[in-house]
This record gives structure tokens, C-alpha cells and sequence, in this order.
């Protein structure tokens, strides 16, 4: 038999470690890792066109398998590529595993042709970056990057020149057992007592959920209703949180509506759990404050804490919740229930005054109708932008959909290519791209992905020919927009081009058909959705300190969000209210 090389060695442990494809652009220093994967079964190389498309792709498998994926980019400006989607993968806490591929090993530090040194330059996007400078170092190196990206939720990076991955790996090197999942944590008996007894003291208790809840669903509700406290939401744990919940208050911050806002800064106890909510603007500073948090570096980096809980959501909710006294004043609950109500009563009245014959088609009702038609499973993922807005108020979560998006990282272009890694996750389940046509356009190349694999990706692009939260932003500052617009081609016509089906729509009246095709159609597809780029979003509070890095407005010409089946939700929530 003949001996393995270190290419064929680090191809080997992928596949063990539960890795099924590897997402990359060909080069010469990544030859022979290439050549392996040809020869090896259970993984298998995927061909993109650019290298952040590759990284991108890994990040958004990751998170709906929950499994280790891969990609990889040739030295210097191949793996300088992935450095955006890497960013992304690990800011949403996604277990993606970097192949780095290096200049020849004899050449490093001589200013040799497309020298880099991604030992240092991924860093600050991972939790483990090094280089393999000896075929001593394997497999050892390599079990240890997969350990970090597994076991802290996150990148890991492998820099591997060429001409080491071509060495004959070591002899008798030592393998051992890889880590593919994590453990759960659960608090100290110390924390738990200290939770036990804020919650006991408390009259009004606010729930504020990220996506450390995956999973808890069932665990929230438990304590919600044993507490009697409203549950908000941040986008991330919008997919988690939301569905089948009596006590929605709906989301806080830019993207959220008021009632979320004032139960996090009325009630007297609030518990954040499993979010990292980054705009600090909108939460309380004169209410006592708890988080919970697997992640111990988060723990406080937002918000003054009075108690910090070190352990995963289920667990210390599983913990906790048997031991507080039930709590019988629904009053605050049902105050907040109401508030809920009633803002989305009446922000919905502009959205359902004739807006089906309305155009050009007005991008919430191109949501709503979208969410209407996609199937209970459906997989989405959002591109950063306006997009974000009218995902955030118009996708309805029932524990079988996802909702992938920027949302930490607030890259461009994100949602092509996390489509692409999501559908070929699972080729029977339906992937939905929101583009906008600036993010479309930034990655359109990759759209001859879906077409060269035959994925079943359906793009539906909601085209209003400008960045419209960059406008937003101007507008805010008291500046005209400029350099906002974009110059756009008939983007179904340029699907067709590619081999794939391609459908325009201007009015109303075409959309639900149009959608309904090509979530039939077989292949992928591409609804091309002229929208108004007048239709913006205001939050739910406005104050200077929240204006800085976001779009407000208060124009006349804002629509203030519709909300879809959101209503109806929380219509169906406050008939559950008692009645004196």
C-alpha cells in the first residue's frame, strides 16, 4: 500500500471529523489537497467562483447542519478572499475549518511571488490560526484546529504550503479521537441560587432572547409562564424564540416595534438570554439585569451586570425554573401583550391600504406573499440591508424554518452564497435567497454555482436599483444620496442567459404566480422583483445615540413596515389575556 502524503493524511481527518465538501476556487499550491479529495470518498470539492462565496457557503452549512464545514483558497490572493466570509462564520459562532494553502515553504519571508502570511493575517477572524511548516506536525495540528472551531463555535484556520501538503506524511503519527460536538454547561449551584432569589424578588420580569435559546424553546416558555414575563427577541433568536409563544413581545432595537422596548425598560428584572445584542443604545441602564450566556466573553461586554450566569440557556432554565415561586399578577404580561397588539394595529393600516395594487411592487408585500408561499421548512437566507427589515417583520418562524443572514458581521452580498451552502446541505429542502440587487450584483458571478450544480436555489431579488440603506443613512445625516443608485440589467433576462429560468415582475398582480413558478421549477431560479425604493423602516424609539451606523427616518415618504402574519400572531396572543 502506498504511503500517504499530507495532503491525502488532512483529507482523511476532514472526512472523520464529519466533513462532506470542501467549498474553493482551484490553484497550484492547492493541488495536491485538491487531487486527494478526487480520490477520496465521502467528500467531495466544490467549485465556486470566488473565494468569499466559498467561505460564506461553509459558514451557512454550518449552521444548518451544525456540523464542521470546510473551504479553502490558494496561496496569497486566493485564500485573501476568504477573509469576509471567515469573519462572518465566526462572528455567527459557525464551526467552519479554513484551508489556507502557502507559497513553497523554502520561500517564506523572501518576497517570493503572491507571498501573504495567513498565519497572521486570520487571526483576529478564528480561534486557532497556524501554519504547517513540517510534515511532523500532522495530524496533530489539524485535529487541534478542528477541536478549536468545534469546541468554541468558530474558524479555525490551517496554512499548509504546497510542497509540505506533497511530503509523505509521518510515520506512526499519532491520531487521536476528534471532538464533533460540544458539551452542555451548566451554572454553578452559586449563580443558580443568586438567579433563584433576583427572580423570586422581582414583581415584573422581562425575557430577551439571541440565538443561545436554539434548542430552548420549550425551556422559555416553561419559565415565561411560570414568571409571567413578556419574551422579546433580537433577530438572531427571531427563528428560535418567536413561533408558538403566548408571551411575544416581538423584537427590540432598529428592526423591532415599541412594546419589546418598553418591557425591556419597565419591568424591574431583566434576563437577556443567549444574545450578544450589540446596539446597547436601546437596552435599559436603571433596571437590574442578568445574562445568560455559554459564551463567557459575552457576558457583560453589553450592558452593567448584577448577575453574570456562565452556562448554556436549557440548562440553567431547566435548572431555575422549578425552584422560583410561580408568579400570579399577569398585569405587566398582559400590559405588554396589548402594546404589542396595538403597534402592529397600527402600522399595518399602511401597509394593507391598497398596496397589492400598488407600484412599483412595494418590497413588504413582495415578504408577505413570499413567506405565504414558502414551504413550512424552507431555509433563508437574507441579504444585509433592506432586506434585513422586511425578513425581520415578514418571515414567520415555526421551529422548522431557518433564517440565515449577516446579522452580526453585516456583510454584502452574504445571501447567494450562504444559499448555495445551505442548499447543498440538503438538495431536497427549499433554499430561498432575499437579494437585494446590490448585494446580488457584488457576487452575481456565483450564480453560475447554482446553474454548473444544478442547485434548486430561488433567488427572489427585490430590485429598487439603489443601496437603499445606504439612502437611509444619508438621509439621516442631512445629506443627499449619492452614489447610491445602480444601473441594472433585466436580471431575469441575464438568469436565462446562465442556463437558468429567470422571471421579471413589475406589478402586483404578477408576483404570487411568478413565485409559484419558480418554486416549481426544478432547477435554479430567479424572480427578478422591481420594488419601490421609497419603502423604508423607522424603529420603534428614536434617539440621537441610536442614529450613528444605522438607517433612520422620519420622512414623510417612510412606510412604517408591515408585518404580515406578525399581527395575527399577536391578534391570537391577546385573546389568551384574561378578561376582568
Amino acid at each position: 500500500m502506498a504511503k500517504q502524503n499530507v495532503a491525502e493524511q488532512f483529507v482523511d481527518i476532514l472526512v472523520r471529523a464529519g466533513v462532506r465538501r470542501l467549498y474553493g476556487v482551484v490553484g497550484d499550491s492547492l493541488n495536491p489537497v485538491v487531487d486527494a479529495i478526487r480520490r477520496t470518498g465521502g467528500i467531495e470539492w466544490i467549485q465556486v467562483r470566488h473565494e468569499e462565496t466559498a467561505a460564506f457557503a461553509a459558514g451557512a452549512e454550518a449552521q444548518v447542519t451544525g456540523r464542521l464545514a470546510a473551504c479553502a483558497g490558494s496561496c496569497g490572493p486566493g485564500n485573501l478572499h476568504l477573509v469576509n466570509g471567515l469573519y462572518d462564520a465566526h462572528r455567527s459562532m459557525a464551526p467552519v475549518l479554513a484551508l489556507a494553502s502557502h507559497i513553497p515553504s523554502g520561500e517564506i519571508g523572501l518576497g517570493y511571488f503572491q507571498e501573504t502570511h495567513p498565519d497572521q493575517l486570520f487571526r483576529e477572524c478564528s480561534h486557532y490560526c497556524e501554519l504547517i511548516s513540517n510534515p511532523s506536525q500532522m495530524p496533530r495540528l489539524l485535529q487541534t484546529a478542528i477541536q478549536h472551531a468545534v469546541g468554541r463555535s468558530g474558524v479555525s484556520v490551517v496554512a499548509l504550503p504546497g510542497d509540505i501538503a506533497s511530503r509523505p506524511a509521518p510515520d506512526k503519527a499519532v491520531e487521536h479521537a476528534i471532538v464533533t460536538s460540544r458539551p452542555t454547561v451548566r451554572p454553578g449551584d452559586g449563580e443558580l441560587d443568586r438567579l433563584v432569589r433576583m427572580v423570586d424578588e422581582a414583581d415584573r420580569v422581562t425575557l430577551f432572547c439571541g440565538s443561545g435559546t436554539a434548542g430552548a424553546h420549550a425551556e422559555v416558555m416553561q419559565f415565561a409562564e411560570r414568571v409571567k414575563a413578556p419574551v422579546g427577541h433580537a433577530l438572531r433568536g427571531k427563528e428560535w424564540i418567536q413561533y408558538d409563544n403566548p408571551y411575544d413581545v416581538g423584537m427590540s432595537g432598529l428592526l423591532g416595534y415599541r412594546a419589546a422596548y418598553e418591557a425591556t425598560h419597565e419591568c424591574d428584572l431583566l434576563i437577556l438570554l443567549g444574545t450578544d445584542f450589540p446596539y446597547n443604545a436601546f437596552l435599559p441602564d436603571d433596571v437590574r439585569i442578568v445574562q445568560v450566556d455559554v459564551r463567557p466573553e459575552h457576558l457583560g461586554r453589553r450592558s452593567k451586570l448584577d448577575l453574570a450566569v456562565w452556562g448554556d440557556v436549557r440548562e440553567t432554565l431547566r435548572a431555575v425554573t422549578p425552584r422560583v415561586r410561580a408568579k400570579t399578577d399577569r398585569r405587566f404580561l398582559d400590559s405588554m401583550l396589548k402594546k404589542h397588539a396595538d403597534a402592529l394595529e397600527g402600522v399595518v393600516r399602511a401597509y394593507t391600504r391598497k398596496v397589492a395594487k400598488r407600484t412599483p411592487v412595494h418590497p413588504e408585500y413582495v415578504a408577505s406573499v413570499l413567506d405565504e408561499l414558502a414551504a413550512d421548512d424552507a431555509v433563508f437566507t437574507v441579504d444585509t440591508g433592506m432586506c434585513n427589515v422586511w425578513a425581520a417583520r415578514y418571515l414567520t418562524p415555526n421551529g422548522r424554518r431557518r433564517i440565515i443572514g449577516s446579522f452580526s458581521h453585516g456583510s454584502m452580498a452574504n445571501a447567494l452564497p450562504q444559499a448555495i451552502g445551505a442548499q447543498f446541505s440538503d438538495r431536497g429542502r427549499q433554499v430561498v435567497s432575499m437579494s437585494g440587487d446590490g448585494g446580488f450584483s457584488m457576487l452575481m458571478g456565483d450564480f453560475l454555482t447554482l446553474v454548473q450544480y444544478d442547485l434548486p436555489v430561488k433567488v427572489v431579488l427585490f430590485n429598487n436599483s439603489s443601496l437603499g440603506m445606504v439612502e437611509l443613512e444619508m438621509l439621516v445625516a442631512g445629506l443627499p444620496p449619492y452614489g447610491t443608485a445602480n444601473r441594472n440589467p433585466d436580471f431575469a433576462a441575464v438568469a436565462r442567459a446562465a442556463g437558468a429560468y429567470g422571471v421579471r415582475v413589475e406589478k402586483p398582480k404578477h408576483l404570487a404566480g411568478a413565485l409559484k413558478d419558480a418554486f416549481a421549477h426544478e432547477g435554479p431560479a430567479l424572480v427578478d422583483v422591481v420594488t419601490d425604493p421609497n419603502a423604508l423602516s423607522i424603529p420603534p424609539k428614536i434617539r440621537a445615540e441610536m442614529v450613528t451606523g444605522f438607517a433612520l427616518s422620519a420622512s414623510k415618504i417612510v412606510l412604517d413596515g408591515g408585518v404580515g402574519r406578525m399581527l395575527q400572531m399577536a391578534r391570537s396572543n391577546l385573546r389568551n389575556v384574561p378578561r376582568p
